[in-house]
């Protein structure tokens, strides 16, 4: 009797989940794999906003410019999203770029302008990326075009 019931529980659970998700894509977390450092080489990943085979890759970018290590999901602030071509830590990027949606006056120093966010305010898929920057009360969302992306920033009143 108890084998029947959890077989049902998880008859509903599965079903519940399989009406939820439209497509296989829908399961993809991309901060799998972000939890990456110097000295331990695992995961070596970024969450990348891009389409299969697309041009360029948009990610969120917690580390210095240039330094290959672009996003930690250990970091609590982000200092831009940046534009990269980047397969890997490993292998340092070329014609790298950033943008940051910030309010008041326009700040250059990816330090002066970094904002504090949480992982509780980030969605990250393949197709779509968004976060809740706290120090300019701003909401950022990404989603990949086929050479570019399509950025919105909405500053929030609360």
């Amino acid at each position: 009797m108890l084998l029947k019931f959890r077989l049902l529980v998880l008859f509903i659970f599965l079903s519940i989940a399989y009406m939820m998700a439209s497509s296989p894509v829908d399961y993809v977390n991309t901060l799998i794999g972000t939890q990456s450092k110097h000295s331990l080489s695992n995961g070596n990943t970024y969450p990348a906003v891009a389409m299969p085979w697309g041009m360029n890759f948009w990610t969120p970018q917690t580390g210095k410019m240039g330094d290959g290590w672009a996003y930690t999901y250990d970091a609590d602030k982000i200092m831009g999203f940046k534009q990269t071509h980047q397969p890997s830590p490993w292998i340092n990027d070329y014609g790298q770029f950033s943008i940051m949606p910030v309010t008041g006056k326009a700040v250059f120093d990816e330090n002066e302008r970094a904002s504090w966010f949480s992982h509780k305010a980030e969605t990250a898929k393949p197709y779509y990326y968004k976060v809740y920057l706290a120090d300019f009360d701003v909401v950022t969302e990404i989603t990949p075009t086929e050479r570019a992306a399509m950025f919105r920033s909405i500053e929030v009143h609360r």
